[in-house]
């Protein structure tokens, strides 16, 4: 089984290991390098870190379409099955064309719901009870190719991005394993069509996405804090300074209105819709994170200030 791995965060890595431990991935493509973070370094992606540890071959194309070198490459491998993870592009007809068995997607979402570049994030922030992986036949589109098996997981209250994308990881690289073992048996793959009426969109996450509204109700804030966490984390503003929201619970104190902060037994408690908030860990621009406690009371009170 030849076999070509395309894939670049975390989440991919998972898949990665698990089927270069059953089989030999002839060829890992991730994305090329990219400047992150304030100093604008250059941090090697998981997949990229995997395959020079390893050994693995690997290339960077900074394109994908209409790139002859990059198609010659694949061409040359001759492929079983092309597996994509969180590739980063859509790929062409012709990429798609080359593979004998097919490309096969590992989609972090219950298809035909959350296609696109967040779906982790989005099914947290949407409220869901419960997400998981489908594996799909891949076509031109964004996610809309047909289904081969779907594997559903509960979201748990305390589940952020973080924890949820461990956890569909190590899912997706279990169920692909088990499909290409099959395959390896029987080339043949069995999949059925999205119904395409039912599809909803996850597009990728912004800074802007990460707002907190106190007009709405603590779940709603809840969930919104637990999806943007590790990225874009979830704000809000105090004396035009923004300020990091990474974890809160509910609070029964006397009912304030929504946005006014105080100090509850020295707690940092904030109104919403429907109850009190008392915020955990925060973090003012440029500072480091910390508790809520120490956060109120290290600041000068005044007798009303609210986040905006």
């Amino acid at each position: 089984m030849k076999i070509i791995f395309m894939g670049t965060p975390h989440f991919a890595l998972k898949s990665l290991e698990s089927i270069n431990q059953h089989f030999n991935v002839s060829l890992v493509v991730t994305q090329p390098d990219k400047p992150t973070g304030r100093k604008k370094e250059i941090i090697f992606s998981p997949v990229k870190t995997y395959c020079i540890n390893r050994d693995v071959k690997f290339l960077q194309p900074e394109k994908i379409k209409d790139n002859k070198d990059f198609l010659s490459q694949i061409n040359d491998i001759e492929p079983d099955i092309i597996v994509v993870a969180a590739y980063g592009k859509i790929l062409s007809k012709e990429i798609l064309s080359i593979p004998k068995i097919g490309c096969i997607n590992i989609h972090a979402s219950l298809l035909p719901q959350l296609r696109g570049a967040a779906p982790i994030n989005r099914a947290i922030i949407n409220g869901n009870k419960e997400t998981g992986i489908t594996l799909m036949e891949m076509d031109e589109g964004m996610d809309s190719g047909n289904i081969i098996s779907i594997s559903k997981i509960g979201i748990q209250s305390a589940d952020t991005t973080i924890s949820l994308t461990e956890k569909l990881a190590n899912l997706g690289a279990s169920q692909i394993v088990k499909l290409i073992k099959e395959l390896d048996i029987n080339p043949i793959i069995n999949s059925k069509k999205q119904d395409h009426s039912k599809a909803t969109i996850a597009p990728k996450m912004t800074k802007e996405d990460g707002l907190i509204d106190w007009e709405k109700s603590f779940n709603e804030i809840n969930d919104l804090i637990r999806g943007c966490n590790p990225w874009p984390v979830a704000y809000t503003k105090l004396d035009k300074s923004m300020i990091k929201i990474y974890q809160i619970t509910q609070n029964n104190s006397e009912k304030i209105p929504p946005g006014v902060i105080k100090k509850v037994n020295g707690c940092m408690i904030v109104g919403c819709k429907d109850t009190n908030i008392e915020i955990l860990h925060i973090q003012k621009s440029g500072q480091k994170k910390i508790s809520g406690k120490d956060f109120i009371n290290g600041i000068s009170f005044k007798s009303h200030i609210e986040f905006i």
